[in-house]
């Protein structure tokens, strides 16, 4: 069932290349003895059932009995009553165990119970209510990222074998509402990967929306929003080939840093296309006033881009925010040379 699927897991696990630290919460069967007093025997005895039980508690985990107090002390030192470890290990020498009758006498723990071996109950987990089977592993190598590590592993999952009339599937984002059939979710360091890059994604779509809205409004015309905006796309192509130049990944803080250089790469394009609209009002050519535009626009462009750069190289070699320096310096160098061209 859901056990041997998940050993088959395992082993998949554990034959891919980079995929490291394999385990699972599974238990092996542990075995467990049970003491079941015999009432008839332990009554003709003179013995309770929770004299049964403080003695084995007591032989097995011990008892506080006493405290020791020394002269020259400032603490107390308890005193603890049990087997020796080596009588505490084997059913035989448990079952010589004496017990305090009410009369005095002593009786064999082994004369009034009866012992049965049994396998102890393993743990069950859930998730949202739903019962799993955890398997773990980390990745290892060049590339660290689970993303690579998860791509390696599903190609093999079509191997696993289920039981006749049930399918197996594969989950990135959530768990299946149902239970039904079965399925392996990826979790941990990957769903928190992709509820990061979801929430900024998410974060990005609603500036772009913004800045569409502030420049029609300013403007009065929906059209020069986009025009305006194409210095964004041209940032990821910087952002993407520092990233490869330097053989960084794309991260969390790389994506802040898109969406940091959207507002500065939107303020150059706004420069240039005021002061067209400025000397297109005077009565000046367009060819003329584009070309004017970018000789007396350049330099403020240019000093905005370097003060951007200068500042990034300050967290650059950070093991957190290189790829938030990686971003603002890479965009910032393609998007001022690519929107002055283009």
């Amino acid at each position: 069932g859901r056990d041997n699927i998940a050993s088959q897991v395992k082993d998949i696990f554990s034959k891919t290349q980079d995929v490291v630290d394999v385990d699972w919460l599974v238990e092996d069967d542990q075995k467990e003895f049970q003491f079941d007093v015999d009432k008839e025997k332990a009554m003709l005895a003179g013995v309770s059932t929770q004299q049964v039980a403080h003695t084995l508690n007591m032989a097995l985990r011990g008892h506080n009995v006493s405290e020791l107090y020394g002269e020259n002390e400032h603490q107390q030192v308890g005193i603890n009553l049990r087997l020796k470890e080596e009588e505490r290990y084997g059913l035989n020498n448990l079952k010589k165990v004496n017990i305090l009758t009410h009369t005095g006498q002593l009786v064999p723990l082994g004369d009034i119970v009866d012992v049965h071996q049994k396998f102890k109950a393993k743990s069950i987990y859930r998730k949202n209510q739903k019962r799993v089977v955890y398997v773990i592993a980390d990745v290892a190598g060049d590339l660290e990222s689970p993303v690579y590590g998860i791509l390696a592993i599903s190609d093999q999952l079509k191997d696993v074998k289920v039981p006749e009339g049930y399918t197996f599937s594969e989950e990135f984002t959530q768990q299946p509402f149902m239970e039904d059939n079965y399925s392996l979710k990826w979790d941990g360091e990957w769903q928190i990967t992709y509820e990061v890059f979801r929430d900024l994604g998410t974060a990005f779509a609603v500036v772009l929306l913004v800045i569409y809205m502030l420049i029609i409004g300013w403007f009065q015309n929906f059209k020069v929003p986009f025009v305006m905006m194409i210095s964004i796309p041209l940032s990821l192509v910087g952002i993407l080939v520092g990233h490869w130049m330097l053989g960084a990944f794309f991260t969390a803080t790389s994506m802040i840093g898109l969406i940091a250089l959207a507002g500065i790469m939107v303020r150059n394009a706004i420069l240039l296309i005021d002061f067209i609209n400025l000397r297109l009002a005077e009565g000046i050519p367009l060819k003329e006033a584009v070309i004017e535009a970018g000789a007396v626009r350049t330099t403020p462009i240019l000093l905005t881009a370097g003060t951007v750069v200068i500042g990034a190289v300050v967290i650059l070699f950070d093991p957190i925010f290189q790829g938030l320096a990686i971003s603002l310096m890479g965009g910032s160098i393609a998007s001022t040379f690519l929107t002055l061209i283009i």
